[in-house]
C-alpha cells in the first residue's frame, strides 16, 4: 500500500472542521502542529511590532494514495482556501515508506478496494 503526506497550514480556528471533513473524505488520523506562522503574497499586518495575523495549524495526515487527492479537496473545501486568501494551504507528498500504520492498512484496504 502507497501513502501520501497532506500538509495543510489551517487558522486555528477552523482546524477541527478541516480534521473531522478530512476523517469523514477518508483519513484515519491526523498530528496537529500548533501555533504555525508564515507569510503569502501579501506581507504580514502589524501593529507596534505585534503580530496581526491568526495563528495557524499545521495538520499532517498520512493517506492512502488512492483517497489523497479527495481528501485534499475537501480539506480546499472546508477550509474555503480559494474563497478567502490567506485562509490556509494545503498539499501532499510523495511518501516513500512508513511503519507503524499496519493497523491502519487492514482497515484501509477495505475502504480503498470498495472505492475502486
Amino acid at each position: 500500500m502507497h501513502f501520501k503526506l497532506i500538509i495543510a497550514l489551517v487558522e486555528d480556528s477552523k482546524t477541527t472542521q478541516v480534521l473531522d471533513a478530512a476523517r469523514k473524505a477518508g483519513a484515519t488520523g491526523s498530528t496537529v502542529i500548533n501555533q504555525a506562522r508564515g507569510e503569502g503574497v501579501q506581507k504580514s499586518k502589524s501593529f507596534f511590532g505585534l503580530n496581526l495575523e491568526s495563528q495557524r495549524d499545521m495538520a499532517l495526515l498520512l493517506v492512502e494514495e488512492h483517497l489523497s487527492r479527495s481528501i485534499l479537496e475537501t480539506i480546499a473545501k472546508v477550509g474555503q482556501f480559494d474563497e478567502k486568501p490567506g485562509t490556509g494551504i494545503a498539499f501532499q507528498i510523495d511518501v516513500e515508506d512508513a511503519v507503524g500504520v499496519s493497523h491502519q492498512i487492514r482497515a484501509l484496504s477495505r475502504k480503498v478496494e470498495d472505492e475502486l
